[in-house]
């Protein structure tokens, strides 16, 4: 890679990316921004990490990581998962998209967590989402107020 990185243009976390076959254009899935779950840890069935990126110049090696942005007291910031890639650009004014499928991705508590796309060792950009611990509702609509 040249000392010119390329330009993060977009980062989504979505449950699926689908490439038009004619157009190779992107159509994106239920974005997500927050995972709600009753406990933790949780795993989630499927999520994709997308991104588009211009302004490459030739190879350039990737990495996807995602981290805990905000740990339970006491631990420190740690990743929980890094894939590594490359890909590469004929022309500086190509626009490249990644999707990256994680099946099963486990979260290991409630908190915020990034997900993280670098180019060589610089960081491009990242993506947060929440982890948030819900209340499910009452089975069946019992209704607990009257007795």
């Amino acid at each position: 890679m040249t000392e010119v990185p390329p330009i993060l243009l977009s980062a989504i976390i979505c449950e699926k990316v689908i490439f038009d076959k004619i157009t190779g254009m992107p159509s994106i899935i239920n974005i997500i921004q927050n995972i709600n779950a009753p406990k933790y840890p949780v795993r989630y069935p499927s999520l994709v990490f997308f991104c588009e990126l211009t302004n490459g110049h030739g190879k350039t090696k990737t990495t996807i990581r995602i981290v805990e942005e905000r740990p339970p007291e006491g631990e420190e910031e740690k990743v929980i998962f890094e894939q590594k890639g490359e890909g590469e650009f004929k022309d500086v004014k190509q626009v490249v998209s990644l999707a990256l499928n994680l099946q099963g991705m486990m979260f290991p508590h409630e908190g915020e967590y990034c997900f993280q796309l670098f180019a060589e060792d610089r960081l491009l950009g990242e993506r947060r989402i929440v982890c948030r611990k819900v209340t499910l509702p009452a089975r069946g609509g019992e209704d607990k107020t009257n007795g």
